[in-house]
């Protein structure tokens, strides 16, 4: 019988990794910051999205599912591959925050410099050649030219040039070397980071939308997977029902796919994402899982999501299909919210870890304070996730009333000393779960200022935040290195 050990994980997006250049990166930091999980016994490190960011600078919102974000690439990488004269100056910003726009506009000369300087190689020549490479590189170099503006609003021969490889490409050369460029240096740095985490035992969890954008090198090079319009509009979008984020459900824009499609060609679309997805990370997390079973299908005429209709999905087919053409591949399912029983049977089917957050199953409204969670193994035990607030700014949004039901509750489980902030990362490091992953907000009691992302906003300050330095994550990892340690021989 093999015995599973338990485990921690913290979650950092790598964009709030500090950094001299106003955004975190694929650079040192991440060494230093995967060398103190090693140090603490933390095995599982947690990320968003690293895909190239788009509307609301969002990572949910990118324009590919296999680029990754040239902002992420380390100057410091850059300039140690002789391909910088010398390491440029430190970004003027202040060091808790990152402004998208400023970032890209201080990178974006050094990249371009760093591409001048750079000599192809056979290697770099394999890798332009991947179809997914070409049709990006093809699709950044006409965003560029249509001033970043949506596919849509693109001449018709650039709109459909996918279906048609039809106009010459030549002015666009240039451009689409550049792109490439930076996808073979994203694919290098991040490669050098997955090794680096690998060889101190740490696994990195990468976070799959399960919609794509738009705007975005999917739906225009694959417009026969979604429901479009004549025009290549979305004709539905994607999103949920009123909940608990928002009283008019959240409108997320995304196109619907066409599942019958989809169908027809093996889910071959699924199983290239995800395909490419499994060779950067070593878990992957499926945002809004709860699709593979049924999806709300919005009216694109709606501005809200308060219209539209739960349909079924072919889930149990993609996922044989997925299980079946890549071997080794470890899902998790993002299950929470209102879910009808068919989501969580699936889910349980492929023995999928779901998802328990205590921000929401800490019941206060009672006599007592309770936890309506699930207490089985074959889960994830978190404090908040990026859509949640943090720990110390949902307690402090609790009645005075509830707060004391909270800290009753705490002390009765044995957690009766430190901050409630402390007590309630300690009570889910002794959860019975299997994993445990905590916000690294969680660790260091921030408050409102440190949330990652209100859910059915758009725009600043979501994505924004991130450390100003490691040392106080290093002095809050160490206090909770003991029971780290302890939950890693909990079986």
């Amino acid at each position: 019988m093999c015995v599973q050990q338990k485990e921690t994980g913290i979650l950092l997006a790598v964009s709030s990794l500090p950094s001299p250049y106003g955004i975190g990166d694929l650079g040192p930091a991440a060494r230093a910051w995967l060398e103190l999980l090693g140090q603490n016994g933390v095995t599982i490190w947690q990320i968003l999205p690293l895909n190239p960011t788009g509307y609301g600078n969002s990572p949910y919102q990118p324009y590919s599912s296999c680029a990754g974000d040239e902002m992420y690439l380390s100057l410091e990488e850059l300039a140690a591959q002789g391909l910088l004269p010398n390491l440029p100056e430190a970004f003027p910003l202040p060091a808790g925050h990152v402004d998208y726009e400023a970032v890209r506009r201080y990178k974006e000369p050094l990249l371009r410099a760093a591409w001048q300087a750079f000599v192809p190689d056979e290697d770099y020549r394999a890798f332009a050649a991947r179809d997914w490479v070409r049709d990006y590189a093809v699709f950044r170099a006409f965003k560029k030219e249509n001033d970043n503006r949506c596919w849509l609003e693109w001449p018709e021969w650039q709109r459909t040039w996918p279906e048609n490889r039809a106009g010459d490409l030549t002015p666009y050369r240039e451009e689409m070397e550049y792109q490439t460029f930076l996808q073979y240096q994203f694919a290098r740095q991040w490669q050098a980071v997955r090794a680096a985490a690998a060889a101190k035992g740490i696994r990195i969890m990468g976070d799959v939308p399960f919609y794509v954008g738009v705007d975005s090198v999917d739906v225009w090079a694959g417009k026969e997977n979604f429901l479009l319009d004549a025009d290549g509009r979305p004709a539905w979008v994607a999103g949920v029902p009123p909940d608990y984020f928002s009283a008019t459900g959240q409108r997320w824009g995304n196109p619907i796919y066409d599942w019958g499609h989809l169908q027809q060609t093996g889910f071959d679309f699924w199983v290239r994402r995800i395909g490419y997805n499994k060779q950067l990370f070593d878990v992957i997390r499926i945002d809004h899982f709860r699709a593979f079973d049924t999806y709300w299908k919005i009216p694109a005429s709606c501005p809200t999501a308060m219209e539209g209709d739960w349909i079924e999905a072919p889930g149990y087919a993609v996922l044989d299909t997925l299980y079946r053409e890549l071997p080794g591949l470890e899902l998790v399912a993002e299950d929470l919210g209102d879910l009808r029983p068919e989501v969580l049977a699936l889910r349980d089917h492929y023995r999928l870890k779901g998802m328990k957050v205590l921000e929401f199953t800490l019941d206060t409204a009672g006599k007592q304070a309770r936890d309506t969670g699930s207490q089985s193994e074959n889960l994830i035990c978190y404090t908040g996730t990026h859509d949640n607030a943090t720990l110390l700014e949902w307690y402090n949004s609790l009645t005075v009333a509830a707060r004391r039901k909270l800290r009753r509750w705490l002390r009765r489980q044995g957690f009766g000393t430190g901050t409630v902030v402390q007590r309630l990362v300690r009570c889910a490091l002794a959860s019975p779960a299997r994993w445990t992953i905590l916000p690294v907000q969680d660790i260091l009691e921030l408050d409102a200022s440190a949330r990652m992302n209100t859910p059915g906003t758009v725009g600043s300050p979501n994505w924004e935040w991130r450390l100003s330095d490691l040392d106080r994550a290093a002095a809050a990892l160490h206090a909770y290195r003991p029971l780290i340690l302890q939950r890693r021989n909990m079986v």
